[in-house]
């Protein structure tokens, strides 16, 4: 079996488990947002009392934290309600960051764990090493519930990542490619498996990025195992109760395919689906209203030591608005510890509290029509940050802080 396979049998209490088949598994941790909290708790409060282990659930509000409407407000009221009657301590509800950052960073996370989440991005926490996966709203309710779900054992698509990353490309380039190669909708239901000497020598930040993008492929899931950086990060916050799965050497794969980063250019998905990529070069000198840099995609550290970087001593073009949104509230006290903010704002950036800002399109940063934005996100759908007539372009963090500087798409490796 595969890293996926394994962790599923473990957690159905089968010996084996083979794609196609219908399982219950016991599911190891639970999460919702400010978002999906409500209707969650909508649904849970028709078909149970009481959660089936407050311990194993963590509500994280991270879309619309301030809340920017009175719809927001009731929505986190809602919420801060539910979780003090179930006795739900893992609540962070005053700008701690965005889930996917707050639950690895607070050690929620282990491998071989299951982990679902009334969230798409759920998948960012196979860079652990563990399953996990995004669900709606009444599915999660059936979680909180009974601390169970049924899932359908996804086929695998085995992805072998190998070479040296040039300057400026980055994690990111890699799963860009990856969606290009694969499109849309070619991993819908399946397992994504990395693998590769890039995979097992990149960093913990870049590992999150990659799995993170694993639902704009339709997948399932997105899944690593444990390197090197990731047991070195898991034992530095303190989390050891673990075990790692590891894929058996003659596992078959419905189909691999083989990126080679030797050579590669930065990449950028253009408007408006998240598979239309193409090299930098054949988009660079288009025009821009605005450049973002954030996201549970690329909000870490990592991303903003890159964008000071290219930014250092540099004023953002006057007809740009650079945003810039720290994936947590540790990121952003680092962020100032470092001068990575002086950096920003010096450059003529706005830098706002930790959350998903611009990324919905809901809270800051929103786009008018027939504007245009770089971004570091993950989804470039009509209308995903703004008017349904504006256009949203994916890239790294280099790229979006370099492109800020000139006003048009450019290419940082110059």
């Amino acid at each position: 079996m595969n890293i996926t396979h394994k962790i599923l049998a473990r957690a159905s209490g089968k010996e084996e488990v083979h794609p196609g088949e219908i399982i219950e598994a016991n599911i190891d941790l639970a999460m919702s947002h400010d978002g999906t909290s409500p209707p969650t708790i909508n649904t849970f409060n028709k078909i149970a009392e009481k959660v089936w282990d407050p311990e194993k659930i963590v509500i994280v509000f991270d879309h619309n934290i301030p809340a920017n409407n009175i719809g927001s407000a009731e929505f986190q009221k809602v919420t801060r309600e539910f979780a003090r009657k179930q006795g739900i301590k893992n609540i962070y509800s005053h700008g701690e960051g965005i889930c996917h950052q707050v639950l690895p960073e607070r050690g929620y996370i282990k491998p071989g764990s299951v982990v679902v989440g009334a969230d798409s991005h759920t998948c960012t926490y196979g860079a652990f090493g563990a399953f996990a996966t995004g669900m709606g709203a009444t599915d999660i309710a059936m979680v909180y519930a009974t601390g169970k779900t049924w899932f359908m054992v996804p086929e695998t698509l085995k992805i072998n990542v190998n070479g040296n990353l040039g300057e400026y490309v980055t994690a990111k380039d890699v799963i860009l490619n990856a969606a290009g190669k694969i499109g849309s909708s070619g991993a819908t239901y399946k397992s994504l498996e990395f693998h590769g000497e890039t995979i097992d020598s990149m960093d913990v930040s870049g590992r999150m990025t990659i799995c993170n993008m694993a639902i704009e492929l339709g997948a399932k899931n997105g899944i690593m195992e444990p390197n090197r950086n990731t047991l070195e990060y898991l034992k530095n916050i303190g989390v050891n109760d673990f075990e790692v799965m590891r894929s058996d050497k003659d596992t078959d794969y419905e189909k691999e395919y083989s990126i080679d980063v030797t050579d590669m250019e930065p990449q950028i998905s253009c408007p408006c689906d998240v598979d239309n990529v193409s090299d930098i070069s054949k988009v660079e000198g288009t025009s821009i209203n605005q450049a973002f840099v954030g996201s549970c995609t690329n909000g870490r550290l990592e991303d903003l030591r890159i964008a000071a970087k290219v930014l250092k001593g540099k004023k953002v073009h006057e007809d740009v608005r650079l945003i810039i949104v720290p994936a947590s509230a540790n990121i952003y006290k680092e962020s100032m510890k470092e001068g990575l903010i002086d950096t920003f704002i010096d450059a003529g950036g706005i830098v706002c509290n930790p959350g998903c800002g611009p990324c919905l399109g809901a809270h800051m940063g929103v786009l008018g029509k027939d504007e245009v934005c770089i971004s570091t996100t993950n989804r470039n759908f009509v209308g995903r940050m703004g008017d349904p007539e504006s256009f949203l372009y994916l890239a790294n963090p280099a790229v979006a802080a370099y492109s800020a500087i000139f006003g048009e798409i450019r290419n940082p490796q110059e």
